[in-house]
């Protein structure tokens, strides 16, 4: 997503660009029944007015309603990826499947807390951490360590509930499998070196990612390495991937290392997968895997290679290497966060009087019609929530509709009177009466 900067030089450009629309209220309502602003939504319009570069004596600026705007979720992928001692940041968003009229906490306006009350804002805090995004179930697999944030009330089911207290630390062990939910974000927790050549297929499996994926199982836990490390914020339960089977395999063993630290293993502790290298299918042959040549992407056992999701982030880090990408070699990957987030759009109205020297042409304007005395911009801005701030990511320009003009027949035939109008006689048609 391109981010948020647009220079107040581009102030006097905008106004040479603006087009002479008719009034609209789709986007803006009224300012005289306008609510008081919250104070995330002030401070988003401030951020706004500020990077456009307007000027509060020479613009007037209305809109920033909180009923009208917009609610969606999303889920925010970042990536920094180092080649030859050269950082390069990757942010990718999903498209939000949905906006809705939310009415979210920070559109509330602040009240003085009333003599007796004080336990309610403890009651709103605990109910505003639970109303964030969180991302769909996953499912990890060992060997690995989780590293646990912000979870006091987390569930531990191996399928059965375990008492564990409250977790910090929870190491699993080769074939142990869990399954995450109500996860707000995962990320890296250490630098990886990665090998080269990124070996790549046309058949529509990202066979490339899952080389990598498999050499890091191989390396993580093996003798003097470390284990892969990933953080995990706000997890509500950590469970086996079947907890309605009774079947052995599905249950993972609890061990308690120290107070918030424990390991999960799984008593049949599935052989190791060997590395292997990429896999070419023929594009006639179905992709349908054996378990001995690997489906999923290690760690992430939730996602097979078929992903769409993966075959972008392959073509991505592909694009991203360049020709190094097909040589022997290594790059790091320093950070991969995957995040559930909260975006909002809201529409915004920029007015200005209309002066000599703005350089609006109105040339060709109906001389029936009243001239402007002012021109019009509708914007759009998106934006992040972040706890109780609102982060303008994007403004864009949008059109309101048009409204058309209709013209009386008077008018068009020069404002002329009936009596002066011509006669035309129809030529007579014989089979009338």
């Amino acid at each position: 997503m391109a981010s948020f900067t647009i220079l107040g030089a581009l102030a006097s450009a905008i106004i040479v660009s603006m087009a002479v629309l008719p009034s609209s209220s789709a986007l803006v309502s009224s300012p005289d029944v306008n609510p008081p602003f919250p104070k995330a939504i002030s401070d988003l319009k401030e951020a706004v007015v500020k990077g456009l570069g307007f000027q509060t004596d020479d613009f007037k600026i209305t809109g920033f309603d909180m009923r009208d705007t917009l609610v969606g979720h999303s889920v925010a992928y970042e990536f920094d990826v180092e080649i030859d001692n050269k950082v390069l940041p990757v942010k990718l968003l999903e498209d939000v499947k949905r906006w809705e009229y939310v009415d979210l906490p920070i559109f509330r306006v602040e009240k003085p807390v009333k003599p007796g009350e004080e336990n309610g804002l403890i009651e709103r805090k605990m109910m505003e951490e639970n109303m964030g995004p969180v991302l769909a179930p996953f499912q990890l697999a060992g060997p690995m360590e989780l590293w646990i944030q912000d979870a006091k009330h987390m569930r531990l089911s191996l399928p059965h509930d375990v008492d564990a207290g409250e977790l910090r630390k929870v190491i699993l062990a080769e074939g142990a499998v869990v399954t995450v939910k109500g996860a707000k974000s995962v990320s890296l927790r250490q630098p990886l070196e990665l090998p080269l050549p990124l070996n790549q297929t046309q058949n529509g499996f990202a066979s490339g990612l899952l080389s990598l994926a498999q050499h890091l199982h191989h390396v993580s836990g093996s003798k003097g390495a470390p284990l892969l490390s990933l953080r995990v914020v706000g997890p509500t339960s950590l469970a086996s991937p079947s907890p309605s089977s009774h079947s052995s395999s599905n249950r993972l063993k609890l061990k308690r290392l120290a107070p918030g630290l424990v390991e999960l293993s799984s008593p049949s502790t599935n052989k190791p997968v060997e590395i292997a290298t990429a896999i070419d299918i023929p594009s006639e042959v179905p992709t349908l895997l054996t378990p001995e040549q690997f489906t999923t992407l290690w760690p992430m056992s939730s996602l097979n290679g078929s992903n769409s999701n993966l075959l972008g982030l392959e073509k991505l880090l592909s694009s991203v290497l360049g020709p190094k990408a097909n040589k022997k070699g290594s790059f790091r990957l320093l950070k991969a966060d995957v995040s559930a987030q909260t975006y909002l759009k809201v529409g915004f109205k920029v007015e200005k009087q209309l002066q000599e020297g703005d350089g609006i042409n109105l040339e060709g304007f109906p001389e029936w019609r009243t001239k402007p005395e002012k021109v019009k911009m509708h914007f759009e801005a998106l934006a992040k929530v972040e706890g109780d701030r609102v982060i303008p990511e994007k403004v864009t320009q949008v059109h309101p509709v048009i409204l058309e003009d209709t013209v009386a027949p008077s008018v068009l035939l020069g404002n002329v009177t009936m009596s002066k109008m011509p006669i035309f006689h129809q030529p007579s048609n014989p089979l009338t009466l």
